[in-house]
Parts: C-alpha cells; structure tokens; sequence
C-alpha cells in the first residue's frame, strides 16, 4: 500500500470513530444529491475540530492530494483544512484544485477560507474567473465568495450586482446562491440592489426566489418587503 492509500485509510478509521448514526439519517436528508452509503454522519463541530488538529500534521497534505474522496466528510475535511492555510495562493491551488470534485450544496457552502478576505482585489478576479465555470458547485461557490466578502458598506461596488446578475444556468443550487445573493444584497445594498428586481434582470425563478428569502429576513424593514411583494412576477406574464 502506497504511502497515499494508507493516509487514506488512517483518515477514514479517525473519521468513523467520530460517527454518528442518527446524525447520519438526518444529514442525508439535508443533502439529497449525495449517496447515503458515501456519508459517516459526522457532526461539523466534530469534524472541524479534527481538521484543525489534522491540519497541523504533515500528512493532510498528502490527503488534499487524495482525489476523489469516497466520503461525504472526507470532502468536508478537505475544504476545512484548506481554511486553515494563511497564504492566498496556497489557498487559490487548493481551491483551484478541489472545486472540480465537490458535489453538493453542503461542502460548496461550508468552505470559508477567511484568510481571503485580506486580499479582495486579486480575489475579485479569481471570482471572475470561477464564475464562468461550466461546473455547478465551482459557480455556486464564486457567488458564495462575493456574496461573503463583497456586499459590506466600504466595500461594495454596483458592479458586482451585474457580475452576479450575469449568471444563467440551469442548475437549481446555482439558480438557489444566486437568489440568496440578491436576497442578501437587499438586505444590504438596498437601494442599487432592487433595480435589479425592478428592471428584471434576473431569470424568473431567481427573481421570484430572491424576493422570497429577502421576506424571510429579519434585516429587511416592513415597507421595504410591502413594496417586494409588489415586484413578483406571475408565471402568467
């Protein structure tokens, strides 16, 4: 057995003695796209706290070479060693390279390497590039990213509603993070933000899908969502 084999195994034996069964069938009902047969059923707590003690060991550079995963969480615990790294280019490799093998909504979504915060201007360009990805969970994850760090006051730019605006796909877990971006966006960038929804420039399930998670918002005021409701458009029209 080669060297990356028994890391393989010696990361599955650590990863099945934090299992959880009844978590287990609750978490593959969370994320239906994946097998059940390829989920342990770990808990995220649990299975960060092994990353970051993993992450100080030699060998979790063996497992990021270790493509693909078998498991659900071993695709987790890839993504959250790679928060653990400070350099952005050592994180943008490693992104560059896990992305094409992530398979669902949860992994896509928990990686937050906040370490690229420190750098939006060369990280608005990889976003750029991510975006046009003919892979599903690589695009859902560049909204993700511009989602998390580009929509602060002081931070934020109008062309970055049109970079996200920009997106048509027929994947619905691109078509649900680019609604929940506009969603978020209304709460807020407001003002720029609506005259997306007024001048319909989103696809009409996203519009109408950003319009409801913007109603399920505690940070949306009332009058702002009176006038939301007015902008739905009926599948008749």
């Amino acid at each position: 057995m080669d060297g990356d084999k028994i890391c393989e195994s010696e990361v599955q034996k650590k990863l099945f003695a934090l299992q959880n069964e009844k978590y287990k069938a609750f978490n593959a009902k969370l994320v239906p796209t994946v097998d059940p047969k390829t989920m342990i059923g770990i808990r995220t707590p649990a299975l960060r706290k092994f990353a970051k003690e993993f992450a100080q060991s030699p060998k979790n550079l063996s497992f990021l070479k270790i493509l693909p995963h078998k498991y659900f969480e071993e695709n987790n615990l890839h993504g959250f060693i790679i928060e653990t790294f400070n350099d952005y280019d050592q994180i943008i490799a490693a992104l560059d390279d896990f992305l094409p093998y992530v398979d669902n909504w949860a992994t896509c979504d928990s990686i937050n390497p906040k370490a690229l915060g420190n750098h939006l201007e060369k990280l608005l360009h990889k976003i750029e590039q991510w975006i046009l990805s003919d892979h599903t969970y690589t695009v859902r994850f560049a909204l993700g990213t511009l989602m998390r760090f580009y929509l602060s006051d002081g931070v934020f730019c109008e062309k970055y509603l049109k970079t996200a605006a920009s997106v048509r796909s027929g994947e619905y877990y691109v078509n649900m993070m680019q609604a929940w971006f506009f969603a978020t966006a209304l709460s807020k960038q407001y003002k720029p933000s609506v005259v997306y929804l007024e001048q319909k420039k989103l696809d009409v399930w996203t519009h109408n899908k950003a319009i409801q998670k913007a109603l399920e918002s505690f940070r949306i005021p009332g009058d702002q969502k009176k006038y939301l409701k007015t902008l739905k458009i009926s599948r008749g029209t």
